[in-house]
């Protein structure tokens, strides 16, 4: 699985100091996947669901898709907007493992 692109959501969360960004991947979000990012925040996978639902919650991001999806979006507090091109890194290595 690969980041093919990277778009504003169109969930607006702006007024609240948050800004999110939604990114297309080349191939549906599987489980796998969902599990390699639970050491990144407060983890919440809903796998019971028919649409299983994931949420990774920290300080200073957020990340939540919904598996099958060919996106995600993560959204990150204005004032740490310099840490998403780390958290960009991360996620990334997690496709490659």
């Amino acid at each position: 699985m690969k980041i093919i692109g990277k778009q504003p959501s169109r969930e607006k969360c702006a007024e609240s100091g948050w800004f999110a960004w939604d990114y297309l991947l080349d191939e549906p979000v599987e489980r796998e996947f969902i599990l390699k990012l639970r050491p990144l925040g407060g983890f919440t996978y809903l796998d019971m669901l028919k649409q299983p639902f994931f949420k990774i919650d920290s300080d200073y991001y957020m990340i939540k898709g919904i598996q099958g999806n060919d996106y995600f979006r993560i959204a990150v507090h204005g004032k740490h907007e310099d840490r998403l091109e780390e958290l960009e890194r991360t996620i990334t290595d997690c496709m490659e493992k």
